[in-house]
């Protein structure tokens, strides 16, 4: 009876006690916590049991981590001993920081703050695993203001943006060109080794900050096609690589992990060909890179041109003569307008 008016039953044999009261009773220690109905001891048992697999489960992957992590440590640490890291823009020996941005690209926060950031801050962040110190901070950003239509930065910084003279003397086929960073310092060094030294772990993070100078001039939902410049295929064949295309290659996977569709389907890169080696344009003047590009380029899939909004990719902007004509046998193949992305712009003298 005792029982029974302590923990009454009902027809069932199920305990009717309130969850406030096995509280009570817990919170008490009496009869070692439990009520008296068989169920809630079992649960609990059972809780028990599930809630220490589980424990044990973290433990061993948390050591299976930090075994992880000090292998990855020690192999560094050999190779940096036997191969030191070599900065390719000074040519100074000095010690990477592994703890950089671009190995937390993954990371939604990390990639977030990089696109956010201004372009200097970027820079750094995404090129303190490849430069050392000094140079990872001498960079210099495309601010305003402006050329409105060719991005070139002006000297003078009272002004607002606006077209600068030589493209209202001078017309251009494109819309607008937009580039990351001015074409000097450490920026014009790194592209160097990545196109004539074969440095193509560069590409990465170069292509995160050129994505982020893209996020924020263009709207992703008004570009249906990317296209990088083209290489002649000697070249191509010499170099073994095309440097705009490998900027642009993981934009897909970084715009899924923003939340916005870009398909690899909009970058496209044999839409557009060079017919001509046109040689090695550093040196000549505006007039002599546009005589030089003439009739250089041509269509090989049309079909993907008509009716587009293009963005064409390029890394360096220094008279605009190679993406103009680009952009010219774009739009006389139907393309509806075109504009240009750069990773550099030169500064006029």
């Amino acid at each position: 009876m005792f029982m029974h008016s302590l923990f009454p039953f009902n027809n069932m044999g199920c305990c009717k006690c309130s969850p406030e009261r096995i509280r009570q009773f817990k919170e008490k220690s009496y009869m070692d916590g439990y009520c008296f109905h068989p169920f809630y001891r079992v649960y609990d048992l059972f809780s028990l049991r599930v809630q220490k697999r589980e424990k044990i489960k973290i433990n061993q992957t948390e050591q299976k981590i930090n075994h992880k992590n000090l292998l990855l440590y020690m192999g560094r640490s050999i190779i940096s001993a036997v191969f030191p890291y070599k900065c390719p823009a000074c040519g100074s020996f000095f010690k990477p920081d592994n703890h950089a941005a671009i190995n937390s690209l993954n990371n939604t926060v990390t990639r977030n703050s990089i696109l956010s950031a201004p372009a200097q801050l970027s820079f750094k962040l995404l090129m303190d695993r490849f430069l050392c110190p000094s140079c990872s901070q001498d960079f210099l950003a495309v601010e305003s203001p402006v050329c409105s239509k060719c991005g070139i930065m002006f000297k003078s910084r009272e002004v607002d943006d606006h077209i600068c003279g030589e493209c209202f003397d001078f017309p251009k086929y494109y819309g607008k060109a937009r580039s990351s960073g001015l074409y000097e310092r450490a920026l014009m060094e790194v592209i160097h080794a990545l196109k004539y030294r074969g440095r193509i772990e560069l590409a990465r993070p170069l292509g995160l900050l050129l994505f982020s100078t893209f996020m924020s001039h263009w709207d992703p939902q008004g570009i249906d096609l990317i296209l990088p410049v083209p290489l002649h295929i000697t070249r191509f064949r010499k170099r073994g690589f095309n440097q705009a295309f490998l900027l642009i290659r993981k934009w897909p996977a970084i715009a899924k992990k923003l939340g916005f569709m870009l398909s690899d389907r909009q970058i496209s890169r044999d839409a557009l060909v060079r017919n001509r080696n046109t040689g090695q344009q550093t040196g000549l003047d505006r007039t002599s890179r546009k005589k030089n590009m003439k009739n250089a380029f041509s269509l090989n899939r049309p079909e993907l041109i008509n009716g587009k909004r293009i963005l064409l990719v390029d890394d360096v902007y220094t008279t605009g003569a190679t993406v103009d004509e680009c952009a010219r046998i774009l739009l006389h193949g139907g393309a509806k307008n075109v504009d240009v992305l750069t990773l550099a712009h030169t500064m006029r003298s």
